[in-house]
């Protein structure tokens, strides 16, 4: 009782520290596995762990096969979880770079690891080509905490971002491919039998996790399951499939349950966000404990096979000529410059996929007896810590050292994509400034991307947008919606994150009716709010402009905003395309350069009248 509530404690405050210390959390929990395992033995008075997970004995916390199969089951829903991030649109719109990624580099890092494991380490070509196959994800679990607090240019954040998504469910195929193809037969000759038997277990992968995701689907657009079950029900038909499926074809379930998760995500389902959600309760706690597991279950032994140089060599290899290789392979003819294809380079760490799939293929050969199985864990493992040790410690230094780190942060996030967002997006758009808006209305998301706008669907109550790695360019930060609770609540939330140079909001009605309360984050105007911005909008829909001459002349342009209801006050925008927010204390713009001009919302001023 005692090691099993040990292990979910020590697991969520793994969580927890990575969380507080923006690390990815397999580094802590993989930390404390090793700790109260294999390493304990070098401490404790009897020498044993103090975890001991053993699943092949009579003793310990999984005696017999409990490990093996605990093992499977959560790396089942941890693919499935991958698989539903895999989504068609998202394939195509990501670019050719991304796409070449997740096949280009994905083909150079299997042979290239695998020649490299063999060679140095004088494995067999299957177990070789296996640990390569392993080290293919990245995964976005290992990414997100690395890069999220690193300004980058948008376009390298995004490469990395969906290749990490893309690549852990088209790693984690590869692998078990491998795998089935190293299982069958066991005289490991490729002979037909071995291939009927391969084909076997791809035939029912495919065809359990097509048919049974297609199941569920229905299932759930008749409201067959009650909402509050939806959840569970996912799990158990996750852990369903992958039983089955292995009973009628051994060792096919973790295919089906990455096609299973594939096809879900594809499909329109009403309350795919809830399947989703799925991921940050059963997964996290499964990752926990699973990680804690597998690290205490590696003896000191199977360090031992790696404390050398070719273990060292090995790394070497991986990191800084495979990893290299596939990256610029895979970005020849595209518009990434070559400071940025180096950090692209060099930010490769490996993750969650890899290590459980690494531990569980481990299990499984050795086993069996398959010769250098013994070597599958400890060596990927190394790879995993390595990696996510290296880049958490050097990617922002090498960020500036390559001059990929943005010094200033300009992008803009805006609260809300109505029709006025959508106006003020578009014309920061148009001036070179990324903008992105954010809207728990579909529809309105929907219209902000059709008029070419990078548009979230999402909740703010939510930590969604503190996990967006692609948002790290953000300076500034607007709430523009019609819900003064929720612009207020906006500002406080994300003001430290997104609000570097300005946070700003709206005026209530309540505050407009009184110029004495002006409030300090105050946007464009102390007397119009959200409704007088959309009335405004309806009757003159664009943003003008209008040259300023000197300060004069801008305070004069202020003031006859202020008499005139059909102007509002926007920016200030210099030849540079340099823009800057007009605060409802609107006097408090203090630099403005010879030959900028005013945008405003409303009808066109008359510029005799002005001069």
């Amino acid at each position: 009782m005692l090691e099993l509530s040990g292990i979910i404690i020590l697991g969520i405050l793994a969580q927890w520290v990575a969380w507080k210390f923006k690390i990815p959390a397999i580094l802590p929990l993989i930390l404390i596995g090793l700790l109260v395992g294999p390493i304990a033995t070098l401490y404790t008075d009897d020498h044993t762990k103090l975890i001991q997970p053993i699943w092949n004995g009579k003793e310990g916390l999984f005696p017999g096969e409990s490990l093996f199969y605990f093992v499977s089951l959560a790396i089942s829903v941890i693919l499935f979880e991958g698989g539903l991030t895999l989504r068609r649109n998202e394939i195509l719109n990501v670019g050719p770079v991304i796409l070449k990624l997740i096949t280009i580099a994905v083909v150079v890092t299997f042979f290239g690891a695998g020649l490299a494991a063999h060679f140095i380490f004088d494995l067999s070509w299957p177990i070789s080509f296996l640990f390569s196959s392993l080290i293919i994800v990245t995964g976005p679990t290992v990414i997100t905490p690395i890069l999220r607090n690193i300004p980058l240019k948008k376009d390298v954040s995004t490469v990395l971002k969906w290749e990490g998504i893309l690549i852990d469910p088209v790693g984690a195929l590869i692998a078990v491919l491998v795998f089935e193809f190293i299982s069958v037969g066991e005289s490991r000759a490729y002979t037909v039998t071995a291939l009927i038997e391969f084909a076997k277990i791809v035939l029912f992968g495919l065809t359990f996790g097509f048919t049974f995701a297609h199941g569920l689907a229905f299932a759930i657009k008749k409201n067959i399951i009650p909402h509050y079950l939806l959840n569970v029900f996912t799990l158990a038909a996750v852990l369903g499939v992958f039983v089955l499926s292995d009973a009628f074809a051994h060792e096919s379930g973790l295919l089906s349950v990455v096609i299973m998760g594939m096809v879900l995500g594809n499909m329109n389902l009403p309350n795919l966000e809830e399947l989703l959600y799925f991921k940050e309760s059963m997964s996290v706690l499964l990752i926990s404990i699973l990680f804690i597991l597998l690290a205490a279950n590696i003896n000191i032994e199977d360090l031992e096979l790696v404390y050398n140089w070719k273990a060292l060599l090995l790394f070497a290899v991986v990191v800084f000529i495979v990893r290299p290789l596939g990256v610029f392979l895979s970005s020849m003819g595209s518009g990434l410059k070559t400071n940025e294809k180096l950090f692209i380079s060099w930010v490769g760490p490996r993750g969650i996929v890899a290590a459980g799939i690494a531990s569980l293929f481990g299990l499984k050969l050795d086993k069996i007896g398959e010769i250098g199985a013994e070597y599958i864990t400890p060596l990927v493992f190394m790879i995993v810590l390595g990696t996510v040790l290296l880049n958490a410690t050097t990617a922002r230094i090498f960020a500036k050292l390559v001059g990929v780190f943005l010094k200033k942060s300009e992008g803009t996030l805006i609260i809300g994509a109505s029709k006025i967002s959508r106006l003020i997006a578009v014309y920061l758009k148009n001036n070179n400034r990324h903008v992105v808006l954010i809207d728990s209305n579909r529809e309105n998301v929907k219209k902000a991307k059709n008029l070419g706008l990078e548009a979230i669907e999402g909740n703010i109550y939510s930590d969604q947008l503190k996990d967006n790695i692609e948002l790290n360019d953000i300076g500034y930060l607007m709430a523009l919606t019609g819900n003064s609770d929720i612009n207020k609540y906006a500002i406080d939330k994300f003001k430290n994150q997104f609000g570097e140079h300005g946070s700003y909001r709206l005026v209530t009605s309540e505050e407009m009716n009184d110029p004495e309360n002006n409030p300090e984050a105050g946007l464009f105007s102390h007397t119009d709010d959200y409704y007088r911005l959309m009335e405004l909008t309806e009757k003159y829909p664009g943003i003008l402009e209008i040259k300023i001459k000197d300060r004069t002349h801008y305070e004069t342009l202020i003031n006859m905003t202020k008499e005139d209801e059909n102007i509002i006050p926007l920016f200030i925008r210099d030849n540079a395309n340099k823009i800057q927010i007009i605060p409802s204390y609107s006097d408090e713009v203090k630099n403005i350069a010879e030959g900028s001009y005013l945008a405003y919302l409303g009808k066109p001023i008359d510029i005799e009248v002005v001069d």
